[in-house]
Parts: structure tokens; C-alpha cells; sequence
């Protein structure tokens, strides 16, 4: 796990390492999701419904071993900075798909949970009714894995809210597996 929180510090997010069993799942908050403030419900194949239902994401993340939680801070002018916000976030998955590269470098089997829908693409697939592009890159959220980010954080030893003018946002690496033999970076 060293290899992943070295690369985590590298991009700039804070990580806790976790194991699998210590994750708990709230199908409830899939309600969040089906209120559709984001937009993305049914329009994104890693959103609610076509990532799958909460039992079906729970079985699928309780065959990693590893659970690294990650998070970023971001500086806003203020609490209502919401074009602040917007550029944050985007600044989180641009660094979050290239660690999730990197990884993938050193880890066979893996997968990324992130801050809202996939953004792999910059449309998705599902808007056409095609299939995802990139089924074995794509990104769920953790809000659709049915995870409670906030008691994640407190059980990670991170702060969900990191003072007044920041916003934070969490993302999550699963890794099943030994680091690949032989790799030189």
C-alpha cells in the first residue's frame, strides 16, 4: 500500500488505508442519488440505476482487500464559491484519473470510487443509450456505492470538513492483490 499513498501524495490528496471489512453500506443513501440534484441519474453508467443496485456494488467491493480512502482539499474565495467549487472538483478528477492510472501500473485488479458520476468520458455513453466505453475504468461514486462518506473519513482519521472557505472531496482506490512483480517507475 505504500507504492499508492506515495503516488496519492504525489497528485496532492491525503489517504488512509482501510480495510474492505471496516466499510459500511447504507442502501439508504441511494435516496440522495434518486433526487437527481446532480443531473446525472440514468445518464451515467456509474450513477443510480445502471451502476447497479446497492446490493450487487457491495458484493463487488467486498472482493478487494484494500480500501484507500484519498482526499483533497480545496481553497475557495468563500462559502458561497460555487464557481470555486466547480473548477475543485474538476481539479480533483483530473488528478484522481491519472493516480488511477498509476495504479493500474502497479496493481492488476483495481477499482476507483470517486466524487460524483463518472467523468472518464466527457459525455457518457449512457446518454445514447450505448454501452460504457470503458467498463473497466469507470468511476462510480462512492455516494452510489452506498457509503457513507463523512463516517468513512472519521473512521479514516480524516476531517470531512476542513474549515471555513474549503471544500473536500473523497475518492477511493480498491486493490485486491499483490503490487505487481518487477515493476520499475
Amino acid at each position: 500500500m505504500n507504492k499508492i499513498t506515495d503516488l496519492a501524495l504525489e497528485y496532492g490528496f491525503n489517504s488512509a488505508v482501510l480495510t474492505v471489512s471496516e466499510i459500511s453500506f447504507d442502501p439508504q443513501l441511494r435516496r440522495y442519488c434518486e433526487m437527481n440534484s446532480c443531473g446525472c441519474l440514468g445518464k451515467n453508467h456509474m450513477c443510480p440505476p445502471l451502476v447497479g443496485s446497492p446490493e450487487q456494488i457491495a458484493a463487488r467491493i467486498k472482493n478487494f482487500d484494500e480500501f484507500i480512502l484519498l482526499q483533497k482539499v480545496f481553497p475557495l474565495e468563500d462559502s458561497f464559491d460555487f464557481e470555486g467549487m466547480t473548477s475543485a472538483q474538476s481539479g480533483f478528477w483530473t488528478d484522481f484519473i491519472k493516480l488511477t492510472e498509476q495504479v493500474r501500473i502497479y496493481y492488476e485488479d483495481i477499482m476507483a470510487l470517486g466524487a460524483g458520476g463518472c467523468r472518464i468520458c466527457p459525455r457518457c455513453a449512457a446518454e445514447e443509450s450505448l454501452p460504457c466505453r470503458f467498463p473497466d475504468r469507470a468511476i462510480p461514486s462512492l455516494e452510489a456505492c452506498c457509503i457513507n462518506v463523512s463516517e468513512l473519513a472519521s473512521a479514516a482519521g480524516l476531517k470531512y470538513i476542513n474549515g471555513s472557505n474549503t471544500v473536500t472531496y473523497f475518492g477511493a482506490i480498491l486493490v485486491r492483490g499483490n503490487e505487481r512483480e518487477g515493476i520499475i517507475r
